[in-house]
């Protein structure tokens, strides 16, 4: 099913713009949904990946971060409340091999947490013996490649309050990572405003 999402990002409008150091992609498909990743320009290493879904409605929906965080200051007047910085924040960084999350602010030793895969919800549960934080997610790129989600690639560790969990990508991840990159390569990108990223 990863060649199948592969052709789904072929085929949806794209365009690309180098800005910052960075490579941005914006991807825009045929039931209206967009998809924006910014890559290192140097390293080629995914920064960050958003979603915007139509809203019920009509109208536009907001951007959901899927890997990466929120850059751009945000403004009280339109968010209202928003979490303290105190509490645990949740954050997905990938690396070349493996899917990452990062869960700051969680003081507690390592021997208080229980990562477990629950592949019959196709997510990850992360418990504490303390009873202090409870969290279930899934991956979304295995759901999108309907690849399924197991045990053994899961790993974690604890430093400087933060929770880091790895699940090693399955080798269908990597290839299609593989060809996507080739992909983005014969995209041509302007310094100045978005072009048209179909492939020369």
């Amino acid at each position: 099913m990863a060649d199948a999402w592969f052709q789904k990002l072929q085929s949806a409008q794209k365009t690309c713009l180098l800005q910052d150091g960075k490579r941005k992609i914006h991807f825009t498909f045929q039931d209206g949904t967009e998809l924006a990743e910014d890559y290192d320009a140097k390293t080629d290493d995914l920064i960050l990946r958003k979603w915007r879904r139509k809203g019920t409605i009509g109208g536009v929906g907001k951007w959901e971060i899927e890997v990466g965080e929120q850059q751009t200051p945000i403004n009280l007047d339109v968010e209202g409340m928003i979490e303290s910085n105190a509490n645990p924040q949740f954050v997905r960084k990938d690396t070349k091999t493996h899917f990452q999350w990062r869960i700051r602010n969680l003081p507690y030793p390592i021997e208080n947490y229980k990562v477990a895969a629950k592949p019959e919800d196709r997510q990850i549960v992360i418990s504490t013996v303390n009873k202090k934080y409870y969290k279930k997610f899934n991956i979304a790129d295995l759901d999108r490649c309907d690849l399924p989600i197991q045990e053994s690639p899961i790993e974690f560790a604890h430093a400087n309050n933060t929770l880091i969990i790895s699940y090693k990508k399955p080798a269908a991840i990597s290839e299609f990572e593989r060809k996507f990159q080739q992909e983005r390569k014969k995209m041509k990108a302007t310094k100045d405003g978005d072009v048209d990223c179909t492939p020369s």
